[in-house]
Formats: C-alpha cells, sequence, structure tokens
C-alpha cells in the first residue's frame, strides 16, 4: 500500500474515546509456558513492555527467551482506553503494538532482554517496521522502574554506536514509563504458536547489541 504522507501521531483531542467500563476476556494460562497471563506477580518476578512491531512474532522472541515466565500481546503508549485491534490500526489511538514482559531476574537480566529487543527489528525506522507502516508499528520501550530507564539509556547509546558504525541512522525508539498496558484479543495471543505459519513481520538489523553480554 502507498502512502502519501508520514505516518504521524494523533494529537490526544483527536484520539478515539475507546471504552473505560469494558476490557477485552484474557485468557487465564499463557498457551506456550502455561503460566498466568494477567498478575498480580509474585517476588522476584518483574514486568517490562516491549515495541518492536507486529506483536505476534515480537511476543515469539520473549517467550522464547529463558527466564521468561510469561508474555502478552497488547497496546500501549496512546490515548485510547481499551483498544480494539482495527481502532489501534487505524491510527486513531495513539497506541502502539507492544509485548508485556513478565521475567524472573534471577535468571535473565534486564539487559539481556533489551539485547533481544534491539536485535531483533530495526529501532531507525520511525513510525514503521520494514513492510508494516503505521504508528502502531513504532519502536518503544516503556519501563516500570527508575532503574530500568537507567540501563535503557546506557544501552542506547551503545547501540547507537554500533548501528552508526554499521551505517545505520538515528535510533527513534520511545522510551517512556509505562502507562496503561492494555491487553489484546485472546486470538492474538501467542498468535504464531496456535498459527505456526502465520504472519511475522520480525527482523533485525544484523548489528549485534553489546548490552547484557558478560
Amino acid at each position: 500500500m502507498l502512502f502519501r504522507q508520514k505516518p504521524e501521531m494523533v494529537a490526544r483531542a483527536e484520539a478515539l474515546p475507546g471504552r473505560t467500563d469494558q476490557r477485552v476476556p484474557v485468557p487465564e494460562r499463557h498457551f506456550v509456558l502455561d503460566a498466568p497471563l494477567v498478575g498480580p506477580w509474585p517476588a522476584p518476578l518483574q514486568t517490562t513492555v516491549f515495541a518492536l512491531g507486529c506483536f505476534w512474532g515480537a511476543e515469539r522472541k520473549f517467550w522464547q527467551t529463558d527466564g521468561v515466565h510469561s508474555t502478552a500481546a497488547g497496546y500501549a503508549g496512546g490515548y485510547t482506553a481499551n483498544p480494539t485491534y482495527e481502532e489501534t490500526c487505524s491510527g486513531r489511538t495513539g497506541h502502539t503494538e507492544v509485548v508485556l514482559v513478565v521475567f524472573d531476574p534471577t535468571k535473565v537480566s534486564f539487559a539481556q532482554l533489551l539485547k533481544v529487543f534491539w536485535e531483533n527489528h530495526d529501532p531507525t525506522q520511525g513510525m514503521r517496521q520494514g513492510n508494516d507502516i503505521g504508528t502502531q508499528y513504532r519502536s518503544a520501550i516503556y519501563t516500570t522502574d527508575d532503574t530500568q530507564r537507567a540501563i535503557v539509556d546506557e544501552s542506547l547509546a551503545m547501540y547507537q554506536a554500533r548501528l552508526a558504525a554499521a551505517g545505520y541512522g538515528t535510533i527513534t525508539t520511545e522510551v517512556a514509563a509505562l502507562g496503561e498496558f492494555y491487553y489484546a484479543e485472546p486470538y492474538h495471543q501467542q498468535y504464531l504458536a496456535k498459527n505456526p505459519n502465520g504472519y511475522c513481520g520480525i527482523g533485525g538489523t544484523g548489528v549485534s547489541c553489546p548490552v547484557g553480554v558478560a
């Protein structure tokens, strides 16, 4: 599909209102990991949220990572309450497709998760990821505490240097504290485990990230 203009974030005043009293149903268990999809999460589990393109392939990358307890596809970073997939794809919610990652820091560090994040997409593409174009495909990291933010800032600077040396441009990844995470519809959860031949738009630059490497 050809776009006449660059996708831009919708203004809050122009975003769809959504629905504050109607959340989507969430499956009780993870289709692959057989863990809960919804907290509360017992210690020492921690959470973070990543956006690196279509959430189908992105979620698979993280559930395949040792030390990850659970994952879920969802929407974050925008304005619309409890958005639908169709609303998010319209570009009028401000949300991007994200993956909630619940991890055990005694088994996998946040820095190691960032390595998975950076190496499995191109964080320099702005409001797109490959052929998937729109604000809902923008790269983003939504942190859940100040420690995560400090690690993100360090890793971003390190990876920017590596990307620049390889001829890539400036990283456009949005980095912010997590606001509201909205679960995506049940059929999106662990989609590629249920549909092994389904679409996966995830692909990296081939540039390795030194963060998380002992």
